[in-house]
């Protein structure tokens, strides 16, 4: 069982839930980076990119540390461990779901085979009438009467 009370689950999903974060921790992959080199490839200003790095902080995911001048970040990996179990609990289910359904379809082929397809397929001759439609008109008619100013 996940030892994540739901708010420390959300901030985490709603972290990851944008674009732009999900590209800051593969790049925090690599290893520690500075915040400018973490915000150089994204087209944004430094404060709204700086946003981003707090939402990414507050559910856990990245630790800043602050040396000098230079602020760097570093990969929190304990919070998406726990993210990932609580996904995999849903994977259990979903999976046996999916297993379920194709036993039961399996099964139903066995007992009704469906029929071998005609290489050519024939319209359905379930209409009332032998005769067949007319044929839509192709292009447009003749022109309409014109405004006179």
């Amino acid at each position: 069982m996940v030892n994540l009370n739901d708010t420390a689950l959300d901030r985490i999903f709603s972290a990851l839930a944008d674009g732009t974060r999900r590209r800051v921790l593969a790049d925090l992959e690599q290893g520690t980076a500075s915040v400018s080199e973490l915000a150089r490839p994204h087209a944004m200003s430094l404060p709204a990119f700086l946003k981003h790095l707090r939402v990414l902080e507050d559910a856990g995911l990245i630790a800043r540390a602050k040396d000098g001048r230079v602020v760097s970040c570093t990969l929190s990996a304990e919070p998406m461990k726990a993210a990932s179990n609580w996904l995999a609990r849903y994977e259990k289910f979903w999976t046996g779901q999916l297993d379920s359904l194709a036993r039961y379809l399996y099964h139903d082929e066995e007992i009704h085979p469906c029929p071998p397809t005609s290489p050519t397929p024939t319209p359905p001759s379930n209409c009332d009438s032998p005769a067949t439609s007319p044929p839509r008109p192709s292009g447009s008619g003749a022109p309409g009467p014109t405004r006179k100013r």
